[in-house]
């Protein structure tokens, strides 16, 4: 009978440890961390076949080296990962991806059978570094990880998309606020500088708000007044400028979208629209 004792406890006792075992891997929600993602970054939409922007979300910075994507006419984004601190990409999945690409025209070329062959094939790719800026589409929570859905401004008229895996380590999903903190070491939303235009404009308005005071009495001769100095010349954006002419008055621009044949710089307090590489409209 004590012994009989002995082997029901010992059984109790290793299914409440395979029990607790489990139970980190509730520890955290994929669809809670999702939902936090997205309010984080404000997504932005582009049109179906992913030439231009329909809706500008936020603008966010690479804080690591590299991030490849592929161009837009590619029918499979380029797949990057995200663990242990480093950012690379998935040559495998590419691999995958470009042999089913030899459906969409493509033709896959895997000389000496390496995955990286493959996986540089099927689309033209870009590497983004540390410092560059692009847009985010899509954050998709599955089972085993986070996928956020990256496209860039056109760079030579070509723009490039791609996905970047957050995977939750060891089957388990961590604390939102935690998994939060973990892609901001891989992007982070460009600072905004519209809470200091406004407090440059109440700064400006804080002289006609101080208490009036008494006029000062009339001049004994106005022909002794000086005439008003002429204001000094302020940089001004003429029709028919160049890109590279307005790059180098007013520096790079806040945000770029191309609306069909034009494209928009967007700088602090200005839009200035181009058409075939000149500027059509100052508003």
């Amino acid at each position: 009978m004590a012994q009989l004792r002995s082997f029901i406890a010992f059984g109790i006792a290793a299914i409440m440890a395979a029990f607790c075992v489990g139970s980190p891997a509730q520890s955290g929600d994929p669809a809670a961390i999702q939902q936090k993602l997205t309010s984080h970054f404000k997504l932005t939409k582009t049109t179906a076949d992913r030439t231009d922007i329909v809706t500008a979300g936020d603008v966010v910075v690479l804080q690591k080296d590299v991030l490849m994507m592929c161009s837009a006419d590619s029918p499979y984004p380029y797949s990057n990962s995200y663990s242990n601190g480093v950012l690379s990409g998935n040559q495998k999945n590419r691999a995958k991806n470009a042999l089913k690409s030899f459906g969409h025209g493509f033709i896959p070329v895997v000389g000496g059978g390496a995955s990286a062959d493959a996986a540089n094939n099927a689309c033209a790719s870009r590497k983004f570094v540390a410092g560059e800026k692009f847009w985010i589409t899509a954050v998709t929570a599955q089972k085993d990880g986070i996928v956020v859905s990256t496209y860039s401004d056109p760079y030579n008229d070509v723009r490039f998309y791609g996905e970047i895996k957050f995977p939750f380590q060891k089957d388990s999903v961590p604390p939102t606020d935690d998994f939060v903190k973990t892609v901001s070491e891989v992007i982070t939303v460009q600072p905004g500088d519209d809470k200091g235009g406004q407090g440059d404009q109440d700064n400006q308005q804080q002289p006609t708000q101080a208490p009036a005071q008494a006029p000062a009495p009339p001049p004994a001769s106005y022909s002794s007044i000086a005439p008003p100095q002429p204001p000094a010349d302020a940089p001004a954006i003429s029709l028919g400028q160049t890109k590279d002419q307005v790059v180098a008055t007013f520096g790079q621009p806040d945000k770029k979208a191309k609306v069909g044949a034009k494209e928009v710089y967007y700088y602090k307090d200005m839009k200035v629209t181009f058409t075939a590489s000149k500027v059509t409209d100052v508003d």
